[in-house]
């Protein structure tokens, strides 16, 4: 199938884009509509630095004929898991039971992570939350004395847990990645300004560490007030329903989301929309 887009879609905008994983991805599809792309990488992702407790976890996780179901919160973390097992040289094994046991993922990314190694979990949460998981799990009757837990970058995320400890089971969690804010402060301390200056038509969030990083930096520089203007002049986009609920509870006005599939691509789509539409109305 021919993928077909209008290429001057965003001729003329200048989108903000403080994706980090996949920035290059994103911004070329907005790049090919003609669009005029900040890129300000506000987090980025590294092995958790205690990687004595993830060797020990993946051995423990491996051996104990106990842990039956392993919950996936992001595909960030199994991909991790994996080139740790590789790195210490019990990737076979590790594959071997993650195929053996049953994967309840929080949402779609850890099933399409783990798909080039043909794995796929079982159950999918039917609301992609930790509170849609722990409903998942509530509505188990056959769960395993143990249950792992793959973490949300280093979030302990107590309510699972106690949920898991709630329903007589055991946890093991494992956290093997970390957030690092380490971009310029001073690049985002400019897109701040800018956004208040009305220079940035759209701004497009995709995880919330990203906007925890514009706090904070704007409490560093003394820019909250230009914050508050900045999002207020910027037509901002939220990449699916979890995003844009977390930026209202902010706050924020989110403008556009895309209304099924919560991918860059049909990011892209909603936010062309919603530009084009608006321009039409003025």
């Amino acid at each position: 199938m021919t993928d077909t887009y209008d290429k001057d879609a965003f001729a003329g905008r200048c989108i903000a884009l403080p994706e980090s994983r996949q920035l290059d991805v994103l911004a070329a599809l907005f790049e090919r509509r003609g669009a005029t792309v900040r890129r300000c990488p506000l987090v980025s992702i590294h092995d958790t630095p205690d990687q004595q407790a993830v060797h020990q976890w993946l051995t423990n996780f491996i051996a104990d004929p106990t842990i039956r179901d392993l919950v996936l919160l992001t595909g960030e973390g199994a991909r991790r898991l994996i080139e740790a097992a590789e790195r210490f040289g019990v990737k076979a094994a590790f594959i071997e039971k993650l195929k053996r046991i049953r994967l309840i993922a929080r949402g779609p990314k850890p099933g399409r992570t783990l798909k080039a190694w043909d794995i796929h979990p079982q159950i999918q949460a039917k609301i992609p939350t930790s509170q849609g998981v722990i409903e998942t799990l509530q509505e188990m009757a056959d769960l395993g004395p143990r249950i792992g837990v793959v973490l949300y970058g280093s979030e302990p995320n107590r309510p699972l847990i106690q949920a898991i400890a709630a329903l007589g089971r055991q946890s093991a969690a494992v956290a093997p990645y970390i957030y690092a804010s380490e971009s310029e402060a001073a690049a985002v301390a400019d897109l701040i300004h800018d956004m208040a200056q009305g220079k940035i038509d759209a701004l497009a969030f995709t995880s919330q560490p990203q906007f925890k990083r514009m706090q904070s930096v704007a409490e560093k520089y003394g820019k909250q007030d230009e914050l508050t203007t900045g999002l207020g002049l910027t037509h901002i986009a939220a990449i699916g329903p979890v995003m844009a609920d977390y930026l209202r509870e902010q706050g924020v006005r989110v403008d556009v989301m895309p209304e099924e599939r919560y991918f860059m691509k049909p990011l892209v789509d909603a936010l062309s929309e919603y530009l084009n539409r608006s321009m039409a109305m003025h």
